[in-house]
């Protein structure tokens, strides 16, 4: 399916690695512009690189989790782009996994404030600075996951995180119909990610069972979903959550 984002502009928190790469690259394919942001510049511009005319992409850094953080990222969106993003896709996540008797205060904390306080966050000033700039249509997509539905041994804060998320998604997508912004997100199941090499290999084996495609899915079907609720293919979708697990959980 050839997506057509010519003339968009999209931000990807967590661009630099895993689901946030792949979708940066597949956006790029079907001709946005593309800010690639994530707390490691490095890593930002290392998929700047990958990308189609890399010199019409950004890469910035941004800790999601700071707001004076993400108003600068979003001031210099605007400033080098002369307009802001009118795409957005929420992906920047981190795990700090233990038994919630053996979790402290601190772990559990960074999840929320990274994942969904981050969500929070830039969507709040990404639309602000679409109404700011009298935009208005835009298309924001957040990653949650299928433990929000489920639950996680191990991932109390995590799975909380994204079920909040989810909400927050439903939440956005009421108010913001109204300036013109669709909400959506996607729950994925397990994604061959570096964030799923920390998982041992005999319990990673133990989860693909109950997966009934029995295979990790990969970023980039995770960013073709993503690209799809961006796009306007998807228009009447709004408040939607879209589950990319391989069967996992039904």
């Amino acid at each position: 399916m050839s997506l057509s984002f010519a003339g968009r502009i999209a931000l990807v928190t967590g661009g630099g690695s895993g689901i946030g790469r792949a979708v940066c690259r597949t956006l790029a394919k079907d001709g946005a512009r593309v800010v690639a942001a994530d707390i490691n510049q490095k890593a930002a511009e290392e998929t700047v690189s990958m990308l189609i005319n890399p010199g019409d992409h950004l890469a910035l850094s941004v800790n999601v989790a700071d707001k004076a953080s993400v108003a600068s990222l979003v001031r210099s969106v605007i400033e080098q782009l002369k307009a802001p993003p009118n795409l957005l896709a929420n992906v920047a996540g981190i795990t700090q996994d233990n038994f919630l008797l053996q979790m402290d205060e601190q772990s559990f904390m960074n999840v929320i404030d990274v994942n969904l306080k981050g969500t929070f966050l830039v969507t709040q000033a990404v639309t602000s600075a679409l109404q700011e700039h009298e935009i208005t249509s835009g298309s924001i997509v957040n990653i949650a996951s299928i433990v929000s539905k489920t639950g996680n041994m191990g991932q109390c804060n995590y799975a909380s995180s994204k079920a909040g998320v989810q909400a927050f998604t439903k939440t956005a997508a009421l108010e913001l119909a109204r300036v013109g912004v669709r909400v959506n997100c996607v729950l994925p199941g397990f994604v061959d990610t570096a964030m799923v090499t920390t998982v041992p290999e005999k319990v990673l084996t133990m989860l693909l069972k109950n997966v009934p495609l029995r295979r990790l899915g990969q970023p980039e079907e995770i960013a073709e979903v993503v690209a799809f609720l961006l796009s306007d293919k998807s228009s009447y979708m709004t408040g939607a959550s879209v589950e990319v697990t391989g069967g996992l959980a039904m």
